[in-house]
């Protein structure tokens, strides 16, 4: 059976880059601190145990929450203001450091509403809903050192500069497969919101 991903239109498509217009969403979230790879491991932990059943379902009982793709994580840069937000977006490493949060993410299965969903036992995990939104997207394959995903978010920061879109968000990056996935078959995409017209 295949993994259910958010429904979204594609808006643009030049190579690896596209303009996307999400559908809104129901996302369970947590908070991590450390570099990219060990965040990402943390996070994931964490949100896997809550869909695994540590949870409390509107029944009383525990449920077990299908996996969605992607899981997506995104550096927290709450210090920086206008004026430093670009360079500081263009290095994910660099953000990261400002206080070492990361934001990790899973999508809820579409079947599910906020008064559906069962609750996280955790205090740590948290349910929010987000709102129909556009980003910008570039697709690569391989694995996603901190490096790399800077090198990928640069680009697409160029070429959203290039169609002359504003970003409203810091960039997401956004992992589609298990671990065990080969390099060369792995789908992995940095997305930046921003301002549609």
């Amino acid at each position: 059976m295949a993994t259910e991903e958010p429904k979204y239109t594609v808006l643009t498509q030049v190579d690896d880059f596209e303009l996307r217009r999400y559908d809104e969403q129901l996302v369970a979230q947590t908070w991590v601190s450390g570099d990219q790879d060990s965040a990402s491991r943390e996070g994931f932990k964490v949100l896997a145990d809550y869909i695994f059943g540590n949870n409390t379902a509107p029944s009383g009982d525990s449920s077990k929450i299908s996996m969605t793709a992607p899981v997506t994580m995104q550096a927290d840069n709450k210090k920086s203001d206008n004026k430093s937000q670009k360079i500081a977006m263009t290095a994910p490493v660099s953000m990261q450091q400002d206080d070492g949060k990361w934001r990790v993410q899973f999508t809820m299965p579409s079947k599910y509403t906020l008064q559906t969903l069962p609750k996280p036992n955790n205090p740590n995990v948290e349910i929010i809903e987000v709102p129909a939104q556009t980003y910008g997207v570039i697709k690569f394959s391989g694995l996603v050192g901190s490096k790399k995903v800077a090198n990928k978010t640069e680009a697409l920061q160029t070429w959203m500069q290039d169609q002359s879109l504003t970003p409203i968000g810091e960039p997401e990056l956004a992992r589609y497969n298990p671990p065990w996935t080969l390099p060369f078959l792995r789908r992995n995409e940095v997305m930046i919101a921003y301002q549609s017209k």
